[in-house]
């Protein structure tokens, strides 16, 4: 799944709009929960080297909530990386560049939801 169609996935499916925070960041879309305010989602394109990719030039990903556990073990294949820019105990990111299938990104997306929901 790309950037363009993962916001509009989560703008149909949670009824949200992606909200821009970051002037210098331009890119990066945050969606919250509009009852508590809380991020179940980051989609940010981030230079390669800040996930430890070799190259130049930067690569989509998607931050979300996730059990510790499971990140673990994630973060072993290919795709999914140590969160960017958030806690990384809890969250993850996720290459948004056709490595992870679009039911694996919308159920984190759905689980990021659930645990951010409380």
């Amino acid at each position: 799944m790309n950037k363009d169609r993962l916001i509009a996935w989560i703008q149909k499916t949670y009824n949200v709009e992606p909200e821009y925070l970051w002037r210098k960041y331009p890119n990066y879309a945050v969606f919250r929960h509009g009852h508590n305010g809380k991020w179940f989602a980051l989609v940010m394109d981030v230079e390669k080297s800040k996930l430890g990719l070799a190259g130049t030039g930067k690569v989509d990903i998607l931050d979300v909530k996730e059990d510790p556990g499971l990140i673990i073990e994630m973060v072993k294949h290919s795709g999914f990386y140590p969160a960017y820019h958030m806690n990384k105990e809890n969250w993850i990111s996720v290459a948004l560049d056709g490595t992870i299938d679009d039911d694996k990104i919308a159920s984190m997306v759905k689980t990021s939801y659930a645990l951010t929901s409380k």
